[in-house]
């Protein structure tokens, strides 16, 4: 079994203007199994990474029920 990758640190080579960063990070973001990216300095990278994701589930969770709500289907979650 390999071992799993949660979050990766990305360090840039000069310092660079706050709009030109903006191109950056929606480039990260697209790649896939990217949850969210932030050019803000990040306080406590571990408690970041955990509300991040839970936020992602929350979302696709909901997305879940509204297009089963749409579709006319029981809509019965299983809590995770």
């Amino acid at each position: 079994m390999t071992d799993r990758v949660q979050a990766l640190t990305v360090v840039l080579d000069k310092d660079i203007r706050e709009d030109d960063v903006e191109a950056i990070v929606k480039t990260i973001e697209m790649v896939r199994g990217v949850a969210t990216v932030s050019a803000d300095h990040i306080a406590n990278p571990e408690d970041w990474m955990a509300r991040e994701r839970v936020r992602r589930e929350l979302s696709q969770t909901m997305l879940e029920v509204f297009w089963a709500i749409m579709d006319g289907r029981k809509v019965h979650v299983e809590p995770k």
